[in-house]
């Protein structure tokens, strides 16, 4: 009788534990589940929300064509409300994209049709969405009434960006202006160029024109040997290895200088004499800027460029090419005369010069670059603004004061001189000339500098492609742009 009841005891004890067992199972699988569908709304929410735009500007969703057929595609205008891209009626009762500035703007604003560029791309979404107010969309709705999408106001300055287009002629290269203390993108001029209107006419001889790349947008996907423009960076390696001081430099130039094997030749092979550390800059003495290559750390000379964004992403709302330069320890002695100068294997983008300058110009802070300043809807409400912010410090501001006189002296007495006279503001900078064949005669022209009455306010760089003297053709072009900005 005892036996029994143990027994019983023992069957209830083992069936409470399976009991038990068998709920904690459901209980797991039950909260597994609760889990794993409050991490897909989760998901969803943030795909949904957060991620939006991205997925709506995806070229392979359907939902754009579901917008279009719904919506009038919203304007794009530039700072002082011009319009630059508008949604207009044909007539048959439907609809097409009109570009009033045609191929001036083509770059940055882009198109809307085969795949999309420029603002066009960046902002798909906010053109297509809708936030008038709701007794006028259901209104339309209504009457069948096609609403209207958002308008994109940018922060293009139409007098500069007309004025970079027209000094650019037919020369292959690009423009590219900002205002230092806010990070605005002021003009973005990018040739060979095309005429937005006839994108669908012409596709096909655009996108396979492989030599003249017109679709191709040089100011943030251009990358180039910086030439004499990267002197700047070796100019301020040396600052920081000799704590801002360049009294006791001097150094004859005799049209080249040869270390280890390496020769380096002057523009033109051109003796430049006894120079200084300022006239060597002014000059753009290649010999002497080698020589102060030769003497350089190179793992200092390696954490400025990572300091000033080389091999590094950059802080841009839009598509751009990386700049790349290799001075680590592996290198060579010619490989580290070479990037002293701005030749070998280092590549750089305009835009990517510009915001180096723009720091420069800016005590060392480089500001957020942006070109989309507000979004309003149709009736000219404000739905969103952009806000000024800081990316951060590039340069210590001990030697941006150093750099700024230095470009300075380029436009009074340097290689830039036929752009002195400044019509009431002053200009300072550093042209460049960058070889990139076999060919040595070849060089691309460069110009990247900043301008102001008082305190510098905008940069702008230029890169005219075979163009030769930076200070013959690509200064000018600058020139122009800053004119149009102050007068």
């Amino acid at each position: 009788m005892f036996n029994r009841r143990s027994s019983d005891r023992k069957d209830k004890v083992i069936q409470g534990k399976h009991h038990i067992d068998s709920n904690r199972e459901i209980g797991f699988v039950t909260y597994l589940f609760i889990g794993i569908f409050l991490v897909m709304l989760v998901y969803l929410g943030y795909y949904t929300q957060v991620k939006s735009k991205t997925v709506i500007n995806n070229t392979y969703n359907k939902r754009q064509t579901l917008l279009e057929s719904r919506l009038i595609r919203g304007d794009i205008l530039s700072r002082d409300g011009d319009v630059l891209a508008t949604t207009l009626s044909d007539n048959d009762g439907g609809y097409y994209r009109s570009y009033p500035y045609r191929n001036t703007f083509a770059h940055i604003v882009g198109y809307s049709t085969h795949g999309v560029l420029g603002i066009e791309n960046m902002e798909n979404y906010t053109l297509l969405t809708c936030d008038a107010n709701i007794v006028s969309r259901v209104s339309n709705d209504l009457s069948g009434r096609k609403n209207h999408g958002n308008n994109v106001c940018t922060t293009l300055d139409t007098r500069m960006q007309e004025a970079a287009y027209d000094a650019m002629e037919d020369r292959k290269g690009a423009v590219v202006a900002m205002n230092v203390k806010t990070g605005e993108i002021l003009c973005v001029v990018s040739k060979p160029d095309f005429d937005p209107n006839e994108v669908i006419g012409h596709w096909d001889r655009l996108n396979s024109d492989e030599e003249n790349s017109p679709l191709l947008n040089r100011a943030f996907l251009g990358s180039y040997p910086p030439g004499s423009t990267f002197k700047i960076v070796t100019a301020l390696e040396y600052l920081k290895e000799h704590n801002g001081k360049t009294a006791d430099y001097g150094f004859e130039c005799t049209g080249s200088f040869e270390y280890n094997g390496s020769v380096i030749n002057c523009f033109n092979e051109t003796s430049h004499g006894w120079v200084n550390f300022d006239d060597s800059f002014a000059q753009s003495c290649n010999s002497s800027f080698a020589n102060i290559s030769s003497t350089i750390n190179k793992r200092g000379f390696e954490t400025t460029l990572d300091e000033l964004l080389f091999n590094n992403e950059l802080p841009l709302p839009f598509k751009y090419s990386m700049s790349y330069s290799d001075i680590g320890p592996g290198s060579s002695t010619d490989d580290l005369l070479q990037t002293g100068i701005g030749q070998g294997r280092t590549t750089i983008s305009p835009i990517h010069m510009l915001m180096i300058t723009s720091a420069i110009a800016n005590d060392g802070v480089l500001m957020r670059p942006y070109v989309v300043s507000e979004i309003q809807n149709a009736d000219g409400g404000v739905i969103s603004r952009t806000r000024v912010r800081e990316y951060g410090t590039l340069i210590d501001p001990v030697y941006t004061g150093s750099l700024r006189n230095m470009m300075r002296q380029v436009v009074v007495n340097g290689t830039a001189k036929r752009v002195l006279d400044t019509n009431g503001y002053k200009i300072s900078g550093k042209t460049g000339s960058a070889e990139y064949s076999s060919n040595k005669s070849l060089s691309h022209a460069w110009f990247t500098g900043f301008a102001g009455a008082d305190e510098p306010e905008i940069a702008v760089t230029v890169i005219v492609e075979g163009g030769g003297s930076g200070g013959a053709v690509a200064a000018p072009i600058a020139k122009r742009v800053f004119d149009a900005y102050f007068n």
